[in-house]
């Protein structure tokens, strides 16, 4: 699943943010308004949080904008304005569920979940395929050959990524940024210990092979018969 995350509190979007990354969701941030205005009308998301109160454009435009170009993302407002006037105010400008800080994240996470097992998103949307590789984003599964995949939340992450990704390169800094979130000595070997588990779960049992390694670049996924 992908998140949208609108909050200028940078300590609040840290800790957001790993929440849900541990959570198997990859998280774009925005710091201010207008940045996240940018991204959320031109990427796509499966949900959104946004702050009401932020630099240079408020949350509630953000969300009035949204709307009225059609885009039905999602959007868990959360914000310190605890007045039920505020919370009504910001239902009715789009929004669909409302959280007042200070919070706890479990309640945070449940109600996205929520907001995800409620939204009308095509099927296309939730279900990611390539070949006999099928990954059910709204369940949390993952399938080669009709064998479910045990994966764990980062090795999800980094299947979610290069499936969103088929047949396109992903460099090891794209791999980074999505899953970790922070930036690494770029000599690590973080990245190619984690998809070589992913490997031994997708390919290890079958002949043929999903994950490929493009010397130098990062890697790519793509279908057997595309090799």
């Amino acid at each position: 699943m992908r998140m949208l995350l609108i909050e200028d509190d940078r300590d609040i979007a840290s800790f957001i943010r790993s929440g849900f990354m541990e959570a198997g969701f990859t998280v774009d941030e925005a710091f201010n308004g207008m940045d996240g205005l940018q991204m959320g009308t031109t990427e796509s998301y499966d949900i959104a949080i946004i702050d009401l109160m932020l630099p240079d454009l408020d949350g509630l435009d953000i969300i009035t904008k949204l709307r009225s170009e059609d885009i039905s993302t999602p959007v868990l407002i959360l914000s310190a304005k605890r007045n039920v006037d505020d919370r009504i105010k910001g239902l009715q400008k789009g929004g669909d569920d409302y959280l007042t800080k200070p919070f706890v994240f479990a309640e945070l996470l449940a109600r996205v979940q929520a907001l995800l097992r409620r939204s009308p998103s095509p099927v296309e949307n939730t279900q990611l395929i390539c070949g006999q590789l099928c990954m059910d984003l709204l369940k949390r599964q993952a399938y080669r050959d009709d064998q479910k995949l045990d994966l764990q939340p980062r090795e999800f992450s980094l299947l979610e990524l290069l499936l969103r990704n088929k047949e396109q390169v992903v460099s090891k800094t794209m791999i980074l940024s999505h899953i970790w979130g922070y930036h690494f000595d770029p000599q690590t070997n973080v990245v190619d210990v984690l998809v070589s588990r992913l490997r031994s779960k997708v390919d290890k049992d079958f002949a043929t092979k999903y994950i490929h390694t493009i010397r130098g670049v990062g890697y790519v996924l793509k279908k057997p018969e595309d090799i």
